[in-house]
């Protein structure tokens, strides 16, 4: 493939992160309550994961690797720790 093709796809698809990343801070600003809060973190998460992988496919540096499986799973255990110990709002 074409280096400049190649860097042009990867160049739109940070972009697109950059944007969904600007939604995502507003939803975990602004969501009405915890829960979508917690969805927002999540997306986040997801996407910060998604964005270090395209970094690798762009730097073909393969040392963040580790980093995303430690984001992986702190955003699980973040998961799950809301799912158990969630209260409702207002309460």
């Amino acid at each position: 493939m074409d280096p400049a093709i190649y860097n042009g796809v990867l160049l739109v698809a940070a972009v697109m992160f950059a944007l969904s990343f600007i939604i995502m801070t507003w939803r975990i600003l602004v969501g009405p309550n915890s829960l979508d809060r917690m969805l927002g973190l999540d997306g986040f998460i997801a996407m910060l994961q998604c964005a270090l992988a395209t970094y690798i496919c762009w730097s073909l540096d393969t040392t963040v690797a580790n980093a995303m499986l430690v984001i992986a799973l702190l955003g699980f255990i973040a998961s799950v720790s809301v799912a158990r110990f969630r209260k409702r709002d207002g309460s």
